[in-house]
């Protein structure tokens, strides 16, 4: 035993590539797309569904399997997780068929949802003091990084090789994962206490499932009348209205069913898939809240900016990949400074810090898009705003894990890993639509007013519109390259770089608001050291008083 705890240095590593994993997967396949269009002949739905089924299985399931983690060992799920990730990304290499393509990103979800909350757990339950919030900031900037590395990644296995190779590389990691995590990984659970809560398993698979499909398809579908048709194998909605209302009603419903279930077992002292007594911790509370809100925030550049690089200055997608290398590096500076800091700086006071930076390099890259236009002369200016954000990420999403966390039991760690984890998926799909919406709309209303004032007929601008819309801005290389539609495609270029700009500080709004929802956690914080005094010790951050306080013992 001492011999693996001496090891466990080693684990964060391992840990921290099962991390880059998952994180890299849901990126680097938007870059493939393209490719794998022309190979397997998708259809425009089916490029949705190899693209969101993976996002939408894997917010799914997260609560399920942070749970399912505590009571059967969270490296045992991990490395199931692993197995099954590494599995379906064969199935992805070699799928000779779009719907089996849909199937192995189905799969990699699942694998992906076991892994997740099981990283993130055993960290909580394997690390102490000063030296967790270091291992919680090489967790957090990992996952900001691998954010950006992913289309890079994806660009030049893509160029180099074959899009194929964007999933045959899960393979090798996979297998070196296993390795590292067996060798380096000690198990931790906290065993069996009663059946399985099958009900609350459904219920928030449904809950979070309906959700996720909502927000994802919400723009797609339409809101509220049907847009396009939604179709599922030869299977078409029926209804005028969207299907979108209803998964939110689907979800509403089985949220309400879900707490309601859950308390009542609670109270007959059964086991829950989602333990009560966590809503019973302040930071806890206050701070899922928070990661929702800066996770929505934090998709303006990962969302619009490598759309504008490739459409509207002509970037291929590797030079898209370098771009964004530089929001990868300055979240992986962030890393060794929040570690440095750890137990030096509050926790909080570094997840502010870090979104002050995310704040400024957003409405930067804002600025620079805004005054850029097109011309590609600017877009140097577009690195340090990057670094400036990347920083602020591995700040934010590190310390707000640990200030989450802080207080969580070990014997709760992987339903409170899972229940964050999924909290920053919904507020990243929350944040697909809401600015998704905001990059799309506002680019038709500026470009349909601008076709106008060249005197364009009507319909003729509705097809421009429709045209550069639909295909998320790849329409404008061919309106651009044509003598016919050159002034055309320069007011199409402008207006998406508007609509860029609008996605920037629109994010930069919502990451102001995520600031402000980190006010309860310092006054938590402050009041938490006002009862603890001189009880904790450097090596237990209050985990003995909040183990007390949630009612269970080491």
């Amino acid at each position: 035993m001492k011999d693996r705890t001496s090891l466990r240095w080693f684990g964060l590593v391992f840990i921290s590539l099962a991390v880059a994993l998952i994180i890299v997967d849901s990126t680097i396949v938007n870059v493939a797309v393209p490719a794998i269009v022309d190979e397997l002949d998708l259809s425009s739905t089916q490029v949705q569904w190899v693209q969101e089924v993976y996002t939408l299985v894997f917010a799914s399931l997260l609560l399920l399997f942070g749970s399912l983690a505590d009571r059967f060992g969270r490296r045992r799920l991990l490395l199931i997780g692993v197995v099954l990730f590494a599995a379906a990304s064969v199935g992805a290499a070699f799928a000779p068929t779009a719907d089996l393509l849909i199937g192995a990103r189905l799969v990699q979800g699942v694998g992906g949802a076991m892994m997740l909350p099981s990283t993130l757990s055993l960290l909580n339950a394997t690390f102490r003091g000063r030296e967790r919030g270091i291992a919680f900031a090489v967790w957090g900037s990992t996952i900001g990084g691998m954010a950006a590395v992913g289309p890079l990644l994806g660009g030049w296995l893509t160029t180099a090789f074959s899009w194929r190779w964007a999933f045959g590389i899960n393979v090798p990691l996979g297998i070196l994962i296993i390795i590292g995590v067996l060798w380096a990984v000690s198990e931790s659970r906290e065993g069996s206490r009663g059946r399985i809560d099958l009900v609350g398993a459904v219920l928030s698979v449904v809950l979070f499932g309906s959700l996720v499909f909502g927000l994802i398809e919400g723009r797609t579908l339409g809101w509220w009348a049907v847009n396009e048709p939604f179709t599922i194998g030869g299977w078409t909605w029926p209804f005028a209205v969207s299907p979108v209302p209803f998964a939110f009603a689907l979800a509403a419903l089985a949220l309400v069913a879900f707490i309601a279930w859950s308390r009542g077992r609670a109270k007959a002292g059964k086991s829950t898939l989602l333990d009560p007594r966590l809503f019973t911790i302040a930071t806890f509370r206050s701070g899922n809240v928070a990661a929702l809100v800066v996770a929505l925030g934090e998709f303006g550049i990962i969302l619009s900016l490598p759309l504008w690089l490739q459409f509207v200055l002509g970037f291929s997608a590797l030079q898209t990949g370098l771009v964004l290398l530089a929001l990868a590096v300055g979240s992986f500076v962030a890393s060794g400074f929040a570690g440095a800091m750890s137990g030096r700086i509050s926790p909080v006071l570094v997840v502010r810090v870090g979104l002050i930076a995310e704040i400024i390099g957003v409405a930067a890259a804002g600025v620079v898009v805004g005054w850029d236009a097109g011309s590609g002369d600017a877009w140097g200016w577009l690195l340090p705003a990057l670094f400036v954000y990347g920083f602020g990420v591995g700040l934010a999403t590190a310390q707000l894990t640990g200030v989450i966390l802080q207080d969580v039991p070990v014997q709760l760690s992987g339903q409170g890993s899972g229940t964050q984890s999924t909290a920053r998926q919904v507020g990243s799909a929350l944040g697909i639509a809401i600015l998704g919406t905001v990059l799309f709309t506002s680019t038709a209303g500026i470009l349909s007013s601008s076709l106008d004032d060249r005197g364009l007929p009507a319909e003729q601008r509705d097809q421009v519109v429709s045209a550069v819309v639909d295909s998320a801005g790849a329409a404008i290389a061919g309106l651009a390259g044509n003598p016919q539609t050159a002034e055309v495609g320069d007011a199409a270029k402008q207006a998406f770089s508007d609509g860029t700009r609008l996605a920037a500080f629109t994010a930069a709004g919502f990451l102001v608001v995520g600031l402000v929802a980190t006010i309860p956690l310092g006054r938590s914080r402050r009041e938490d050291d006002e009862g603890a005094g001189n009880d904790e010790d450097a090596g237990g951050a209050g985990d003995g008083e909040s183990e007390a306080r949630a009612g269970t013992t080491p």
